[in-house]
């Protein structure tokens, strides 16, 4: 099936949808300008310093290091965070707003990206599961029992070292070193408080939603680490709902999914044309 029979497709379904859920992996935050950590030469590609120190995402992305040699631990987090910070999200987000606000059961948002651009571009908070957490806020890292708090001000960071310069954030509580609210590899650390009370709200919209038609939209979530293709497959299989998996490269699906072989933001504006043409 052609692209433009698809792109049909998935306006009919948003048109006879009782509920939107919206599902997003890397590849959404990617069309806004962030950069692609696909494989090593992806990240080495953002970050140059790591491939001449020889260390991946999967070793940067190490809660250890916060306790070995947090100025480099922070130098990773702070950059990204900075870079969040300073990145438009893109108009595709913009669609999307308007989708969930138009959903006549209502909406929700599931993503695996930590830039908190869901919240920027003004999507209820509480219809938000950011399943591996958000560089929005901050926990104590030696878990003094303060809550999750919101990150303070950006860290400065020296580009070439790849190290955090001056002051690092500090648990308003304790006084300790505080780490990001991100769930890394092999991180028994993670104050998961605020991700369980997302995931408890997803799990009552789902309730609402009860026997209503249910469409989902997955936008840039690849095979690597399917957390996100997951849901969207579950909740196709279990209760019938419509996917429509939007991915450049890995658009393939079980039967019946609506697969769109293209990039986050120029899919979201053409199904949004298609759908004001239906």
């Amino acid at each position: 099936m052609d692209l433009q029979e698809n792109l049909k497709r998935a306006a009919l379904a948003l048109r006879e949808a009782d509920a939107l859920l919206v599902t997003a992996g890397a590849g959404m935050g990617v069309d806004s300008g962030l950069p692609d950590f696909r494989g090593d030469e992806g990240f080495w590609n953002a970050y140059p310093p790591y491939r001449d120190l020889g260390l991946s995402f999967v070793t940067m992305a190490d809660p250890r290091a916060f306790h070995t040699d947090p100025a480099f631990a922070w130098g990773f987090y702070g950059h990204r965070r900075a870079l969040y910070r300073a990145t438009t999200p893109h108009r595709g987000f913009d669609v999307l707003v308007r989708w969930l606000d138009d959903a006549p059961e209502g909406g929700f948002v599931v993503t695996s990206n930590v830039d908190g651009h869901f919240h920027e571009v003004g999507i209820d908070p509480e219809a938000i599961w950011e399943v591996h957490g958000t560089l929005r806020y901050d926990q104590c890292l030696d878990d003094c029992g303060h809550e999750p708090f919101g990150a303070g001000p950006d860290v400065a960071v020296d580009r070439t070292t790849m190290r955090a310069l001056g002051p690092l954030p500090s648990c308003p509580a304790c006084g300790g070193l505080a780490r990001p609210n991100v769930l890394m590899f092999g991180d028994g650390g993670f104050d998961g408080v605020l991700c369980d009370a997302q995931q408890r709200r997803f799990e009552m919209f789902l309730h609402d939603v009860g026997e209503g038609r249910l469409v989902v939209v997955e936008l840039g979530a690849g095979t690597a680490l399917p957390t996100i293709r997951r849901i969207g497959e579950q909740l196709q299989a279990r209760y019938g709902a419509t996917l429509v998996r939007v991915n450049p490269r890995e658009a393939h699906g079980p039967p019946s999914t609506v697969s769109l072989a293209a990039g986050a933001e120029d899919a979201l504006v053409a199904i949004d044309h298609a759908l004001q043409q239906v």
